[in-house]
């Protein structure tokens, strides 16, 4: 028999041999749905699954600290289960001890399995309690207070031990998804120093390399790119960052590269006093990139009094890959990958030059496990706006299998792959399971937090998609989509004039938005308010490029004028437009230009041989005409999304009821 310490949970369902007594068939079924919630939430916090008791588990973990944020995240995902069923309600016990286990033909025995089962019972319905050796080891290190329960007196236990009850986020009156105690941490656009300007990729590429690699500490909270991206070149004091991103400190720096010599210069800064924690410049070669990056993070986690995991430590030591030149590629990969996203005027080259460098990546290293996860989400990201599927799915399923054969605990391979369930294969339940693995591996994940967001919204979950993008604003605070995506979420078709308030305040703080800009038109459009809609498209006319001759399009339709749109679509049916577009952005111009039927054909033939994006707008008011015919309504089924929407019908599909 081996000998090792380990963190023992046990779980136990409430009531369960009541309530089979009194049903046992609808008691059994409760059960299963107990297993399907709690099981894959074991293996992202490292868990393993020793055996079932019959209503409950036995889990061995490699970490006092694992074991206690799986069991809040279990209690989590149950709260939301019963907020949908409250009449049938599955309410699980916890208990959580750390100590030594001997195992023994795939079982485990010793005194941490005994005080773990005792410490379960002393949980409440729906609640954790952990022993005081769990306590020493968590304290601190978790958002949630610990209150001491009365020293008790555990059965084969010999002297009476200390106990805590976790105090989750809804007993203590309720937190986001994103939000906690924990330290928050900015990492600003390192200067580029070099010789050559030409280097700007090296410092864009190493700043969001730290701030992936600070992401992987759990005890942190790193603030995304999407808000850092604004403060390069800023004159702007460390405090007023702070203020403006929540952030306690602010890691900045500079970088020269001149050939295979690296100066990289690095200071952590407290926003509240100014002051330095810790600064440092390191002169190293080329090679060495990796070592600076994990000491950075170390050194970092050290200042901020963060206590990195075994796991953790040995995360920022591992190489990402072995080749210089595929590093190289990688980083200008997604230095073209970030500017798709803002320079819309050269949207089309950007995107093929973040193909072509992150293809290079792999090409160098196939072993390049980031590079694959970056490729596959920038093809999934591009796929239906300038990106056929026969372009984009094929390579990005090659690529999310390779990701996540290379690196199965990567949070980015994750995301791609909660994408691919999501958007291409309309598996809602593989996404959201893909999407949650991918918060309980980075918390400070942003882009898995939007996705499954967009997941809950497309499925009519708006209280769920509301706590996922409100998470991502915490972590991102300056990055639009996710505000955007709120307004959606809150009351963007049904109370128009609240959300034309709401985008109003979004498109000034974001005045270089384009999007923002056609959305609000768009609304104004349709709250009758010609004059302000024209004023917004009016820098649209002439324009060349799909989207905006799109947009100024729609918008002069919804405003009682169809012309450009026809022409557009005729355009579009000779194979004249520039750039691509999917079929189901087509078919809503069709109903809006008065074409029913030529939608529902163009809709039909998409759903039998093409991309399937209807999921994405079916339920835009455009559709409203067609939204009662049975052909539409047979579309939805297919797609398994809901028939009924939660908002009144658009008698014309332009203009809300009055």
């Amino acid at each position: 028999m081996t000998r090792r310490l380990a963190a023992i949970m046990f779980t136990d369902v409430v009531g369960f041999t009541a309530s089979a007594q009194k049903d046992e068939a609808a008691s059994l079924a409760r059960l299963r749905e107990q297993e399907g919630i709690v099981r894959p939430l074991f293996p992202p916090y490292g868990g393993r699954e020793i055996k079932s008791t019959g209503d409950g588990f036995l889990v061995e973990f490699e970490s006092a600290l694992k074991a206690t944020e799986c069991a809040v995240e279990i209690q989590r995902r149950l709260r939301e289960r019963n907020s949908k069923e409250p009449a049938a309600p599955i309410q699980l016990r916890i208990g959580v001890h750390v100590g030594d286990v001997e195992e023994d033909g795939g079982d485990i025995f010793g005194d941490a399995v005994n005080v773990a089962s005792r410490v379960v019972p002393l949980a409440e319905p729906g609640g954790v309690c952990i022993s005081d050796h769990v306590a020493t080891h968590v304290r601190s290190k978790i958002p949630y207070p610990l209150d001491k329960l009365s020293p008790r007196n555990l059965k084969g236990v010999r002297e009476p031990m200390d106990v805590y009850r976790v105090v989750l986020p809804w007993e203590a009156g309720g937190s986001s998804a994103g939000s906690s105690s924990l330290p928050r941490i900015a990492v600003l656009p390192f200067a580029n120093i070099s010789p050559d300007p030409e280097n700007e990729y090296f410092a864009d590429g190493l700043t969001e390399e730290l701030i992936t690699v600070l992401s992987q500490i759990k005890g942190l909270r790193v603030i995304s790119r999407t808000s850092i991206n604004q403060y390069k070149g800023t004159t702007k004091p460390v405090a007023q960052i702070g203020s403006e991103l929540g952030a306690d400190s602010v890691l900045e720096g500079s970088v020269r590269k001149a050939g295979d010599q690296l100066r990289i210069a690095v200071q952590l800064i407290d926003t509240r006093s100014d002051e330095h924690r810790w600064a440092q410049t390191y002169d190293r070669r080329l090679e060495n990139v990796f070592a600076i990056q994990a000491e950075v993070a170390e050194r970092t986690a050290g200042a901020l009094k963060v206590e990195l995991l075994k796991s953790e430590r040995d995360a920022l030591q591992e190489r990402p890959t072995s080749s210089l030149a595929a590093y190289e590629s990688y980083l200008r990969g997604i230095q073209a990958n970030r500017l798709w996203g803002t320079d819309t005027a050269r949207r089309h080259t950007l995107d093929r030059e973040a193909e072509k460098y992150l293809e290079a990546a792999v090409r160098e290293d196939p072993a390049f496990a980031a590079a694959y996860s970056q490729l596959a989400n920038h093809l999934l990201g591009t796929w239906g706006l300038v990106r056929s599927t026969s372009e984009a799915l094929p390579r990005a399923r090659e690529c999310v299998a390779k990701a996540l054969e290379l690196s199965p605990n990567s949070s980015e391979a994750h995301t791609a792959a909660g994408n691919l369930a999501f958007q291409a294969d309309r598996d809602w339940g593989r996404a959201e399971a893909e999407f949650q693995q991918a918060i309980a591996l980075n918390p400070s994940s942003t882009g898995a937090r939007f996705w499954y967001a967009y997941l809950l919204w497309v499925l009519q979950r708006f209280d769920e998609a509301r706590k996922q993008d409100r998470a991502a604003i915490e972590l991102d605070p300056l990055w639009a989509a996710p505000r955007d995506h709120l307004i959606f979420c809150s009351h963007y078709y049904d109370e128009l004039e609240q959300s034309i308030a709401s985008l109003e305040k979004l498109a000034n703080a974001f005045p270089d938005s384009d999007t923002l800009r056609y959305q609000l038109a768009e609304l104004y459009a349709h709250a009758g308010r010609s004059e302000d809609a024209l004023r917004l498209i009016e820098p649209l006319a002439g324009s060349m490029e799909p989207f905006p001759r799109r947009a100024r399009a729609t918008i002069l339709a919804v405003l009682g004028s169809p012309e450009e749109l026809r022409a557009n679509l005729a355009d579009w049916e000779q194979g004249r437009w520039p750039e691509y577009t999917s079929p189901s952005n087509v078919a809503m111009g069709y109903v809006l230009a008065g074409e029913q039927e030529k939608a529902l054909v163009l809709l039909e033939r998409d759903l039998r041989e093409g991309e399937r994006l209807l999921w994405s707008v079916y339920q835009v008011p455009y559709f409203d005409p067609i939204r009662g015919d049975p052909r539409f309504i047979a579309m939805l089924h297919a797609l398994k999304l809901p028939t009924q929407l939660s908002r009144p019908l658009w008698p014309d599909g332009r203009h809300p009821p009055r």
